[in-house]
Parts: C-alpha cells; sequence; structure tokens
C-alpha cells in the first residue's frame, strides 16, 4: 500500500467570529497556493486509486483541488479522518486492498499521528504537517505494519515543483 497524506490548505482562522470550528472554509489565499501546490503533488506521485477525505469542509475542498490536478479521482468522505483516532484511521486503511494507493486529506493533529504511528513512533508523537504540506508513505505490509517514508514535503517546495508556467512565471521563448 502507498498512503499520501495531505493536510488542508490555509483555512479561516479558528475562533473567528461567526465561524464555527467545524465550518471554516479555505480563505482565497490557502485555495489558491493549494492549486498550484497540488500540480507540484501531482508531478511528484501517481494518481491515487482513492482519495479520502475528512467531512469538514476545509478538507473537503483541498481534496476537491487534489482531485482536479490527479485528474480521474473523485473525492469520497471518510469521517474517521475528522472525528476519530489514529486507530479508527488505521481501521478505515485496512479496508482497502494491499496494493492500493490511497490518499487522505485530513488535520493536524491527527495526520501528524498518523505518520508518527505508521513510521514505528512511539505513542503521543506526531511529525507536524504544515497546511497544504504532503507526504507519501510506503506500507508494503499494510497499514498495520511498519512504513517507510518516501518524502515529506512543504507546501512551498511542492509548489516549486509545479514548474515556473504553473507558479505563474512567464514562459521561455522558442
Amino acid at each position: 500500500m502507498k498512503l499520501l497524506l495531505i493536510r488542508h490548505a490555509a483555512a479561516v482562522p479558528r475562533g473567528t467570529p461567526g465561524v464555527p470550528d467545524a465550518e471554516r472554509p479555505l480563505t482565497p489565499q490557502g485555495k489558491a497556493k493549494f492549486r498550484v501546490a497540488a500540480r507540484g503533488l501531482a508531478r511528484v506521485t501517481r494518481r491515487p486509486d482513492v482519495l479520502l477525505t475528512s467531512p469538514l469542509p476545509r478538507a473537503r475542498l483541498t481534496a476537491e483541488i487534489a482531485a482536479l490536478a490527479f485528474e480521474q479521482v473523485a473525492p469520497a468522505i471518510e469521517p474517521a479522518l475528522a472525528h476519530s483516532s489514529v486507530d479508527g484511521i488505521v481501521a478505515a486503511l485496512k479496508t482497502h486492498p494491499p496494493g492500493a494507493r490511497i490518499a487522505l486529506v485530513g488535520h493536524e493533529p491527527l495526520l501528524g499521528a498518523l505518520l508518527a504511528r505508521l513510521l514505528g513512533a512511539a505513542q503521543g508523537e506526531r511529525l507536524a504537517f504544515e497546511k497544504g504540506g504532503a507526504a507519501l508513505v510506503d506500507l508494503p505490509n499494510g497499514p498495520a505494519g511498519g512504513g517507510r517514508l518516501r518524502w515529506f514535503l512543504k507546501p512551498r517546495i511542492l509548489r516549486s515543483l509545479a514548474g515556473p508556467a504553473e507558479r505563474g512565471a512567464p514562459q521561455a521563448g522558442p
């Protein structure tokens, strides 16, 4: 199993008056930056077979942007990504074939704790994701076995991987 972990893009800050935490949307800048980062992501990894997302709006929109970059993959809601534990996410992953390429779009601190667990870290440890950041883990024995980190990239690195034309820079002439 290959597992791509993606933290949702920048959202309206927690505590914004009139916006409950569960309903926080992405900011316009968060959407724009992640569109570029998602194109970089699609350049460094193959399209996932399955794209699972937290049901919260900021993760769902991030997943929709990623789906457009990967083409021919539709996001599916996975409640465990918003309201569960690392064990709940691992249980959800076990329902997929062992050779699947799965992308998860979720939240901190749960994604960081999941990544740490998959890599064999002690319980309670985590590897923090920046908003819009991603990691790819190879799980040769599925989610219950130890994983191998392939890469862990910040969103600015993903944006740089999109290429100059994708970032809005002028293209070189013929």
